[in-house]
């Protein structure tokens, strides 16, 4: 997301990382001259509105015995057309005469505060008084972990430093974050952004990542969520079907979206259900593609009928920045002027436009007659009750003690470190090579265009880290570090470099080739083309392996899968491990695996292509399931079923795990009564086809139909570990649109060794073992299907039987 005219120096800006941010506005110039100082106080103090000749006790909306929504309308209810207009856009001017002061609501925080946004408004900045804040693994390298609590925890503690550096003058409370669109094809440029794959995988992440930033202890459970007190205030984008670029020149601004129903509900809509419903989200992003012909932004069924109305959202929804400019001129969208354009989106649901055509056309729109100003009202009072969960208008006691140590500091530095070893891929161990012990290695050769990476480890939407650990920082605690270059960048166009590495590998006791991609190669607005190492990274590889002393550790960095087949074939290559971007501690993390310190235990969120998968199918073709006609395999584990490098959920340890299975239901009864009507479903031809193939999940009582596994989990090898347990689903045999397989559950756990540990799943039927036909119907479909905990180590058939 970014602004279309600045997003060219919004995207130098996260790939630089200049270390210092521009002179500071008169706004936030004074720098504070204690550990907490607010620049601001809250809306609602007498001594505010003494300052502008008021008296608070005149104005209804600062009486914190009145419920919000009546204080809300009353604030609305006193501006004038003009003034409402001034406070739909990302930077809300305000209203002096009435108290009301300007709030700029654009502040991001996708794994780390960030001051990534446009040049003249974004929320959140660092100086001298704040000069960096922590900046974790990026969501694809978390989400590795595959560790629900991990994500929690690091929503909260971005939190924490985000209530600091507001109570600092230096970010605001609303944060646009996290992106949780599904990586359906392998060539994304924003992969490194996202959850991975799997929609449910995603939507898990959501929740507990949204729960970590909003949740204010103690208050989880208020009845009334439109009062429920915010942390601060998160936002689950982009808001739908949005997952292309720009790929050999097809881009984001004008890309049309074809999805089937059954796409739509099953894969990219999940996520943001779960987002608003099980995470209370209190903001979702609208994209800038089309969906089926018709603007995300400007499209009433997907954000008033859908977003607010069936899944009840508890907040406001703004657009990606300038998406109505972007409805005018690429879309041309019913050939619309600027007020046109206006009147649809609000009249469609969009409350904030990030940008300037609200608070520019809004007002003529309202005057020409094309848009109600009650379409306005309505979008105010859901932006300004946000603003009063978060305390912007009553302070919020809980959090004003938050300060400058409160941000980068140590519990936070080394949660960033245990996320990137949590998230670290071990995808082979040749001879159980790894890990290196430390008394038999003097000198190592670490080799590779990340080998010194520091601003290559955190990827985009980042801030200014507190530090970094590079790679040559975290091997040289381990041993001396013989560090080449062996390409001049990440493109690797320079071979001339790789010569002095090989001589290096010929001296070093051990080698670690750190390679890979960076945001000059996958990034937003930037998609692959193919699914290689970049130029003549992979040269580098064979040279170094095939002439190293000792053992050769081959190190990747990369948010997208690579085709690395040739390395995994290698016997000079004796282990790869992933890293993802692993965040400001990354070196220290990837150093901590490889000699031992840390056991790895997490599992790829992607699968990894062959090269050839991009050859076959492009960019723009939106089905998840294979279209025979035109010879595109399926996307995601879920619907392709030819070769890969890996697979989706794929990670070796340096122990050994097995399963027994200690209780599991084998059945599934139905009691139908005689509202509830059989469902047809398409079977493939030959198959067996029950009497009563299906029941539409909304006519049943989910709550009554669960299904439980229970596993026990025994480290049968010599070293503590952790290990991801996976529970997948497949449907009854013969369904033609059913997916091969589908995660529905997982939980990390760590086991010592020659322990076990026993761990259950209760599973809801209606959410995890239903399917969405091609009608766009959620069904649970009867007959005998599969679940699967692990590598196929445990296989529970289950029937699922309906009953009159």
């Amino acid at each position: 997301m970014a602004t279309k005219l600045s997003i060219l120096l919004c995207f130098f800006f996260a790939f630089t990382l200049t270390f210092a941010r521009n002179t500071p506005s008169t706004a936030t110039a004074d720098k504070p001259t204690s550990n907490v100082t607010r620049k601001n106080t809250h809306v609602c103090d007498p001594s505010r509105f003494s300052d502008l000749g008021l008296d608070m006790k005149d104005f209804a909306f600062c009486d914190p015995s009145l419920p919000y929504e009546i204080r809300v309308k009353d604030l609305v209810d006193r501006m004038t057309l003009n003034e409402k207009v001034d406070q739909i856009g990302d930077t809300a001017t305000g209203v002096p005469r009435i108290g009301l002061p300007k709030y700029e609501w654009w502040s991001e925080a996708l794994h780390g505060v960030s001051n990534v946004g446009q040049w003249n408004s974004v929320a959140s900045f660092f100086d001298d008084v704040v000069p960096g804040a922590t900046s974790f693994p990026t969501p694809i390298t978390t989400t590795a972990s595959f560790n629900q609590s991990l994500w929690k925890k690091i929503g909260q503690a971005v939190s924490t430093e985000a209530r600091a550096m507001h109570n600092l003058g230096h970010a605001g409370l609303t944060f646009w974050s996290p992106n949780i669109n599904v990586v359906r094809d392998p060539r994304w440029g924003r992969a490194l952004e996202t959850p991975g794959e799997d929609p449910y995988v995603v939507g898990e992440y959501a929740v507990n990542y949204v729960r970590g930033l909003q949740d204010v202890e103690g208050t989880e459970n208020t009845q009334d969520l439109n009062s429920r007190p915010l942390k601060v205030a998160a936002c689950c984008k982009h808001y739908a079907a949005y997952d292309v670029d720009n790929w050999l020149g097809v881009d984001r601004t004008h890309f049309d979206a074809r999805v089937t129903e059954q796409d739509m509900k099953e894969t990219f809509l999940k996520p943001f259900e779960m987002c608003v419903k099980d995470g209370d989200v209190t903001s979702v992003m609208c994209s800038y593609n089309k969906v089926n012909g018709v603007p995300t932004c400007a499209d009433p069924k997907l954000l008033k009928d859908i977003v607010r109305g069936e899944w009840n959202l508890h907040g406001y929804i703004v657009s990606d920045c300038d998406s109505i400019e972007v409805m005018i001129d690429d879309h041309k969208w019913l050939n619309d002027n600027p007020e046109d354009a206006v009147a649809q989106a609000l009249k469609a649901g969009l409350d904030l436009d990030c940008g300037n055509y609200y608070t520019k056309y809004a007002n003529s729109s309202v005057t020409m007659g094309k848009v109600k100003e009650a379409e306005i009202d309505k979008a105010l009072k859901n932006l300004y009750t946000v603003l009063m969960r978060l305390g912007f208008f009553d302070g919020s006691p809980k959090f004003e003690n938050l300060g400058k140590d409160d941000v980068c500091s140590n519990e936070h530095i080394e949660l960033a470190t245990e996320a990137a070893r949590e998230g670290i891929v071990l995808l082979k161990n040749f001879n159980s090579t790894l890990p290196l012990k430390s008394n038999e290695i003097n000198t190592l050769a670490v080799i590779g265009p990340h080998a010194n990476a520091t601003s290559a480890m955190i990827g985009n939407y980042a801030g200014v880290p507190c530090q970094f650990t590079s790679p040559i920082d975290g091997f040289s605690k381990y041993g001396e570090v013989i560090y080449e270059v062996g390409c001049g960048e990440t493109i690797c166009k320079n071979e001339s470099l790789i010569y002095p590495a090989v001589k290096a590998a010929k001296k070093a006791d051990a080698t670690i080739l750190v390679v890979g991609l960076d945001l000059s190669i996958e990034a937003e607005s930037l998609d692959r083309v193919d699914l290689l190492l970049p130029g003549f990274q992979t040269q580098l590889i064979n040279q170094v392996a095939s002439e190293s002393k000792g053992p050769v550790i081959l190190v990747i960095m990369s948010a997208g899968g690579v085709d690395i087949g040739f390395a995994r074939d290698n016997p000079n290559i004796q282990a790869i491990i992933w890293a993802g971007y692993p965040g400001q501690e990354g070196g220290r993390a990837i150093a901590d695996v490889v000699f031992g310190k840390y056991n790895p235990g997490g599992r790829l969120p992607l699968t990894w292509h062959e090269n050839g998968y991009a050859e076959m199918l492009p960019m723009t073709s939106m089905p998840l399931r294979p279209v025979d006609s035109l010879g595109y395999p399926g996307r995601t584990y879920k619907f392709f079923n030819g070769s890969t490098v890996y697979t989706f959920g794929y990670g070796l340890t340096y122990t050994n795990f097995t399963y027994n299975l200690v209780s599991s239901t084998k059945s599934l009864h139905v009691k139908l009564n005689k509202f509830q009507h059989c469902r047809d479903l398409n079977y493939i031809e030959g198959s067996y086809k029950p009497p009563c193939p299906a029941i539409l999940i909304d006519d049943l009582k989910c709550d009554d139909h669960t299904i439980k596994v229970e596993v026990e989990v025994q480290n049968v090898g010599n070293m503590d570990g952790s290990d991801v347990v996976m529970v997948y689903w497949t449907a009854p045999s013969g369904i033609s649109e059913a997916p091969i397989k589908q995660l529905v559950a997982f939980k990390r756990i760590f086991v010592a060794a020659g322990g076990s540990k026993k761990v259950g799943f209760e599973l809801n039927a209606c959410k995890s073992l239903g399917i969405v036909d091609f009608r766009g119907y959620n069904l649970l479909p009867s007959g005998g299907g599969k679940m699967v905990v692990g590598d196929d180590l445990v296989s529970i058939p289950v029937q699922i039987l309906f009953e009159r």
